[in-house]
């Protein structure tokens, strides 16, 4: 089977678990036995894969490939691209250029059927059939309902999800709550979407990992004298909870100081975390690294003993999983996705701060609590495999595929 799968970034030119989720996706699926082209809207050396072919729709730097605004919605419009002749790109121009790529590249090569990952590529998979009247899997990591904390979010991004996911001949959502989400919010009927949950990323768990003591040796020294560290890792936005988190840092920190959490990650939100730590008095209890990946990332999960996820709402979130692969307790907002698979996880809704807060003293304060929670999620994140992952989307593929044909 031919698929033309249409992406916006793959690792290590990647800024969180989409990009993951679609290599980890793409190579289960070759081993099944499927050829897949994977069109990107950069260009940049990925040699080393062998298991499909990459596409490139401009020449861009990857370093651009966010257009600065493709995970901040409202400023997908801005200009902020330098281009060579001193004009500049919006995210807009990048997916008209990408749209462009995709109209070319149908007119010599015609796939079985179009994967599109997110809003930032269904224009290009809407452009595939309505004009080559190809199958069309519109695939939902995240809405824009989930990047907006809920909130109303970018009214042109809700218009081209509306128009993907209706237009598309089968979606494939990577939660229940997500699923819940596109019936909801789009109206788009329970039948035509399926549920595929995400697993670890495979080179994640095969790569030759040591932890090192001397990359964070202020947390070492802390935990020597009795510390809980307490670490979440993600893109500081709305959508991700943080705030709440803060509060719910200060009501653990006045009944027990001895715990630390540390702050993984970068985004608009930042220089206001850092305030609101302070401003709340704890600003010695809360580290704030910046944006960090690969062994640096992998040293924060080994020495933390309790990693929260706080999102508002999240469609599936690999962080926890990669975090429970080192041994995390972990506690997960109801409305996060891997909640729904993860059950040796203590778990609260996202505007509970008081909870959060009694949930991170309780483990904090049993030694019992976090060894078992500990424990026992190692024995449940692997439930979940990308083979398992490829079996299911290649069902949908066949499905699509057949009742085109009828």
């Amino acid at each position: 089977m031919k698929i033309l799968m249409l992406g916006w970034e793959l690792p290590p030119h990647n800024s969180g678990g989409l990009g993951v989720a679609c290599l980890n996706m793409a190579r289960a699926l070759a081993r099944e036995g499927t050829s897949i082209e994977f069109v990107l809207p950069y260009e940049a050396d990925y040699s080393d894969i062998k298991f499909m072919q990459i596409l490139s729709a401009t020449h861009l730097d990857p370093i651009f490939r966010y257009g600065g605004g493709s995970y901040e919605s409202m400023r997908i419009l801005e200009k902020i691209i330098p281009q060579k002749n001193h004009d500049l790109l919006s995210i807009r121009d990048v997916q008209a250029s990408y749209c462009e790529f995709v109209d070319k590249h149908l007119k010599q090569d015609k796939p079985e059927l179009v994967h599109a990952h997110d809003w930032l590529t269904y224009e290009a998979g809407i452009l595939a059939k309505k004009k080559y009247n190809l199958p069309l899997i519109a695939h939902v990591h995240a809405t824009e309902y989930d990047r907006a904390g809920m909130n109303t979010g970018n009214p042109l991004i809700h218009e081209i999800e509306y128009e993907g996911l209706t237009i598309a001949d089968k979606i494939i959502a990577v939660s229940e709550a997500t699923k819940r989400i596109i019936h909801e919010k789009y109206n788009i009927p329970l039948n035509k979407i399926d549920v595929i949950y995400n697993s670890l990323d495979e080179n994640y768990e095969k790569s030759n990992y040591h932890f090192s003591s001397n990359t964070y040796k202020y947390l070492v020294s802390l935990k020597s004298e009795g510390y809980t560290i307490i670490s979440t890792v993600g893109r500081f936005t709305i959508q991700k909870g943080l705030t709440r988190l803060i509060y719910a840092a200060a009501r653990a920190v006045s009944k027990n100081p001895k715990l630390m959490f540390v702050l993984a990650g970068d985004s608009e939100e930042r220089n206001k975390l850092v305030s609101l730590a302070a401003e709340l008095g704890i600003a010695k209890n809360v580290i704030f690294t910046g944006f960090i990946r690969g062994k640096k990332l992998r040293d924060i999960y080994s020495i933390s003993d309790i990693f929260v996820m706080s999102s508002i709402s999240e469609p599936f979130g690999l962080t926890a999983l990669e975090a429970a692969h080192h041994g995390d307790a972990l506690i997960l907002t109801k409305q996060s996705g891997v909640s729904e698979i993860v059950w040796s996880a203590l778990t609260y809704d996202f505007w509970d701060e008081k909870k959060l807060a009694d949930e991170i003293l309780a483990i904090a304060g049993s030694n019992a609590l976090r060894e078992s929670l500990q424990q026992n999620i190692k024995n449940e994140y692997h439930r979940i495999s990308w083979d398992q992952v490829a079996k299911k989307c290649l069902k949908v593929y066949n499905k699509t595929i057949n009742s085109k044909r009828h």
